[in-house]
């Protein structure tokens, strides 16, 4: 159990006991600006840790099929649409080529490929501007608000590939009554199946949401036990990466020290903010929040309710010892009063 909540701690696993061989402690940044949406990071998750299927709901307002984290979901890809253009992309504005026009130039290319002739290039390709827009051959060929005639309207899509947090304070293991729920040498929080005893207290615990009850067939694995993302620590004790983070082809998903991992998230928030990104932010990283700084922290393009991320997340448990010392003193006082009135009875 965590014993202070004025901060963060500077080593979770220490603080839990892991004292005889430290670890430095690992964790994910997630930097949603470079997230395509693959959904790579969930099939890997699944495959790897043997989480059952969810089935393929398709809720109708975007690409997503999951919905949210649960306990057949350790990793969700989050699809956000706005209408909003992406820091300092200039949609819809034609390119300019130097020389030939961008059709010529792909004209002659594709007549090249068919006949073999590489003398009828004639240009470099890259004098050609890269806004130019070029037709993928993807199905809908109308650009998004131009239907019927309309002018454009300016959108982005915002992905996040979401996870378990791993925060510095957890409550769902601090109100976990059995030790199902143990922070590992990694700083790490998992659950030992084999001691959950499905009575359910860390779901409502997690600020975030994370953790549910398997809910299935009896033919399905820990149906009924809480079920939450483990960091692939069967995979991270034998030096691998986490199956998400090796699955994720774009490297928005990086598994390393944490320490190392905050400094090179700051770095990606001062280029993004250098290139015009200016919505661009971090989230998690900061170990005064009310959880004590998260684990796997994230890069924004939003604020973090836009994510469906809370604004301030505060660990449950942080009043307790005050609490618990109010309602010894509470105690204390009842007791004296009923000591003073039988006293004042006395003849």
């Amino acid at each position: 159990m965590s014993t202070s909540f004025s901060g963060p701690l500077a080593d979770p696993a220490g603080d839990a006991g892991w004292v005889a061989d430290p670890q430095p402690r690992m964790g994910f940044f997630t930097d949603t600006s470079v997230c395509i949406g693959c959904k790579a990071c969930e099939v890997a998750c699944k495959e790897w840790n043997h989480v059952p299927d969810d089935g393929m709901n398709f809720l109708g307002s975007s690409y997503d099929n999951t919905g949210a984290l649960g306990a057949s979901t350790w990793r969700h890809v989050k699809f956000i649409e706005q209408p909003k253009q992406l820091g300092a992309q200039e949609p819809g504005i034609a390119g300019t080529a130097v020389g030939p026009s961008a059709t010529d130039v792909l004209n002659r290319t594709a007549d090249s490929a068919l006949t073999g002739d590489r003398s009828a290039l004639g240009t470099d390709m890259s004098a050609v501007s890269l806004r130019t827009t070029v037709d993928l051959g993807m199905p809908g060929t109308v650009l998004p608000g131009q239907a019927d005639g309309a002018p454009r309207t300016e959108f982005r899509w915002l992905m996040e590939s979401d996870v378990c947090k791993h925060c510095t304070h957890a409550a769902c293991l601090d109100v976990c009554p059995t030790g199902a729920l143990f922070r590992t040498e990694f700083g790490t929080v998992v659950v030992q199946d084999d001691v959950c005893n499905g009575c359910g207290y860390c779901v409502p615990a997690c600020p975030f949401g994370v953790i549910d009850r398997r809910v299935g067939d009896k033919g399905v694995a820990n149906v009924g036990l809480a079920q939450k993302c483990t960091l692939c620590y069967d995979r991270i004790g034998e030096g691998l990466q986490p199956a998400c983070s090796t699955a994720c082809p774009t490297q928005s998903i990086q598994y390393g020290d944490v320490d190392e991992l905050r400094e090179r998230a700051q770095a990606r928030v001062d280029a993004l903010h250098a290139s015009g990104v200016h919505d661009a932010r971090l989230y998690g990283e900061n170990g005064h929040d009310g959880v004590g700084g998260l684990g796997a922290f994230f890069l924004l393009l939003d604020e973090p309710e836009v994510y469906g991320l809370p604004p301030d997340p505060i660990v449950c448990t942080r009043d307790l010892p005050q609490m618990w010392k109010k309602a010894g003193l509470a105690a204390l006082m009842m007791l004296a009063g009923a000591v003073a009135v039988f006293a004042g009875d006395r003849p």
